[in-house]
């Protein structure tokens, strides 16, 4: 079954990926599914705003997208009203109250293989449902059901499997079966064009529906969901569950030449990191190097590889841990960290910050940019973690579980599944946040709404939305080709610049390797994967929808 099915029903544009995106009048949406991006877009038809919207594609999401979508995971939005006004809203999950430093460490000190990423004992407080219900409850405008009825349809009716879709559940189908055991949902036999409809998702959220927030955090669905973690090895007790609050957070927000970039605080790395990184590049000649050319490539990734090296050391949850954001971000520092700079050869990550200290965070989230007819925009990346999270999935509840605890610093020197490097400020801890590279941002230019965007890609994250930012505003790039130029990714440790394969000039990357970098080109999950928005000078929206998935823009 094609993509575009039902679009042209529904009244929205139908997006493609030209070099230049769709173009709507006044509302859009853009998500890793056209489901889901349809059903924010049709609440926003029906007088619903941004918020309204943002609370329906998340729970499409769940449905459409359970590789990444989810309400059994976490995230983070960043938002901006039509009067200017930011804010950011964190729901990203928690270690349990019995969560200790050393749990994934055997009896010499060394991680033990799989236990923080698969399975129950992986598993963090979920924020999802909770992270719904405080956007509801503070800007909400449409009734609580009005807003999961969508999703509740969609997951009655099923979602029909595309090709890259299919091509994510047979990745993973062998784990998924190994953890959950062959009579669940996803040890079926399925092809593409095939429709998978999840009885048991919306019996769960129709209960979310008319008991709110509480059901999932001390109601039926609670109890079902300790009980089957516990089953299972798990450590998440009702406690936990009914002691989960999202938390409002101050954005991080910057100047970058003419542009405020309002990107998220901790307990996502994203905004200090991105903007270590564009104050490190703002006095060099961006444009006069080339887009993807050896010098433009090789000023990034220089000032990537001390902006992580900083990250990866002094971020962590904000309630825990005390951040210098103020000397992180401090000019003459930056100036000072970029003082050993030199064209002629790279730096080695050894020499650069606090070595010796690894983690790594997943590649599979999923982000979405939401503006509304009134002006209000919305940025949110959220996530299970891993591919379908911890590859738990509950049969009797209908959803997948995150394995976000391989986000923290398991051990000092050990990396987890990303390749990051983290240290003490990211230690397990209990009910503490994980470190995050999640990086939902919004910009403006002149004091008006430029742009909104965000990405999944783990470490990749920061740049990516750096890249894409840079797309647009250096080299006059549309929303669209912004998007969808090929993209590259340093950050600390491993000491390589991994490039998209087959999209780098071959003079480039030869250069680059004179100078002393090794350079990769190899197949990742994704170097980022971006939805955007771009405010036009008419008035337009024009989405950045990225090519390198099954992502798609609805509007009106």
């Amino acid at each position: 079954m094609k993509r575009f099915l039902g679009w042209l029903m529904l009244g929205f544009a139908a997006v493609s990926f030209a070099q230049k995106g769709i173009t709507t009048q006044h509302a859009m949406v853009v998500s890793a599914r056209i489901e889901a991006s349809e059903i924010g877009a049709e609440i926003m038809k029906k007088g619903g705003n941004a918020f309204d919207a943002m609370i329906a594609t998340e729970l499409a999401l769940a449905v459409a997208y359970p590789y990444a979508g989810n309400i059994a995971g976490g995230g983070f939005m960043v938002y901006r009203k039509a009067d200017g006004t930011t804010g950011a809203l964190d729901y990203r999950e928690k270690a349990p109250a019995a969560a200790q430093r050393n749990m994934y460490l055997d009896s010499l000190g060394n991680p033990i293989d799989q236990l923080s990423t698969q399975g129950a004992r992986s598993v963090g407080i979920p924020g999802t449902i909770a992270g719904i219900f405080a956007v509801h409850q503070k800007f909400g405008s449409l009734p609580i059901k009005t807003l999961m009825a969508p999703a509740i349809a969609l997951a009655k009716n099923g979602v029909v499997i595309t090709e890259k879709q299919m091509q994510q559940i047979s990745k993973n189908q062998n784990e998924i079966i190994q953890v959950s055991g062959p009579k669940t949902l996803y040890a079926n036999n399925f092809h593409v064009g095939d429709v998978i409809k999840y009885p048991a998702l919306a019996k769960t959220l129709e209960r979310i529906s008319k008991q709110g927030k509480e059901e999932f955090y001390q109601g039926e669905t609670a109890q079902k969901l300790v009980s089957f973690l516990q089953q299972k090895g798990g450590i998440i007790t009702i406690d936990d569950l009914k002691n989960y609050q999202a938390v409002w957070r101050k954005p991080h927000s910057f100047q970058f030449k003419n542009l405020r970039i309002i990107s998220m605080s901790p307990p996502s790395s994203g905004g200090i990191t991105l903007n270590q990184i564009m104050k490190m590049i703002a006095p060099y000649p961006l444009k006069k190097y080339g887009h993807n050319q050896a010098n433009y490539v090789q000023l990034l990734t220089e000032a990537e590889r001390r902006a992580y090296a900083d990250r990866n050391f002094f971020l962590g949850d904000p309630d825990f841990v005390k951040i210098p954001t103020n000397q992180l971000i401090d000019p003459n520092y930056l100036k000072q960290r970029m003082s050993d700079f030199s064209f002629r050869q790279a730096s080695t990550s050894t020499a650069v910050g606090h070595g010796n200290i690894q983690i790594s965070e997943s590649n599979e989230t999923t982000h979405y940019s939401i503006v509304d007819a009134q002006g209000n925009a919305v940025s949110v990346t959220t996530t299970l973690n891993g591919a379908y999270g911890s590859k738990l999935y509950c049969d009797e509840l209908g959803f997948f579980l995150n394995n976000q605890m391989d986000d923290f610093s398991l051990k000092p020197g050990t990396p987890n599944s990303y390749g990051l490097v983290g240290a003490e400020a990211n230690s397990i801890a209990p009910n503490k946040r994980m470190l995050s590279s999640m990086t939902p941002t919004i910009v403006e230019k002149n004091g008006k709404l430029e742009m909104v965007l965000g990405s999944p890609g783990g470490s990749t994250i920061i740049t990516s939305v750096l890249q894409t930012i840079l797309n647009t505003e250096i080299f006059e790039m549309n929303m669209q080709q912004a998007v969808d130029a090929p993209r590259f990714h340093h950050q600390w440790l491993p000491d390589e610049v991994v490039f998209e394969p087959d999209s780098f000039d071959a003079q480039t990357l030869k250069t680059l390797q004179e100078r002393g970098y090794k350079t990769l080109q190899k197949e990742m999950p994704v170097i980022g994967k971006v939805d955007a928005i771009r405010c036009q000078p008419n008035g337009q929206l024009e989405a950045g929808a990225d090519k390198r998935g099954d992502d798609a823009a609805a509007g009106f």
